[in-house]
């Protein structure tokens, strides 16, 4: 069967980074990070908060194959920042968003 073992679907293999980058030698100013055992959820969410950025001329996902874990982010800016401070900083806009977002969740819970 071609599906891959239960456990290759939430286990990094050892030595293998969770995040790789790749600059991209024909664009200035872009590159694809590879993020291992992720799939269309967070490449979507990344995405969408990387065009909020004034910055970011270009930003893209795809996840290369159903059967991999995996999904790649192509990220190119205008040059002020670099791709890697672009992704960072949309991370941390995420993070800040999810904790206000779980901060809601709770305090509505309570109240049932």
């Amino acid at each position: 069967m071609n599906a891959p073992e239960l456990h290759e679907l939430f286990t990094l293999p050892q030595g293998k980074n969770k995040v790789e980058y790749e600059e991209d030698s024909r664009i200035e100013f872009a590159g694809t990070f590879t993020v291992h055992l992720e799939d269309h959820t967070l490449g979507n969410i990344i995405r969408m908060q990387l065009l909020q950025d004034d910055r970011v001329r270009f930003a893209g996902y795809k996840a290369p194959h159903p059967l991999e874990q995996r999904i790649q982010v192509k990220i190119q800016t205008d040059g002020q920042i670099s791709p890697h401070e672009a992704l960072m900083n949309s991370l941390e806009s995420l993070k800040i968003t999810f904790k206000g977002l779980q901060d809601q969740f709770e305090k509505q819970a309570k109240s049932i």
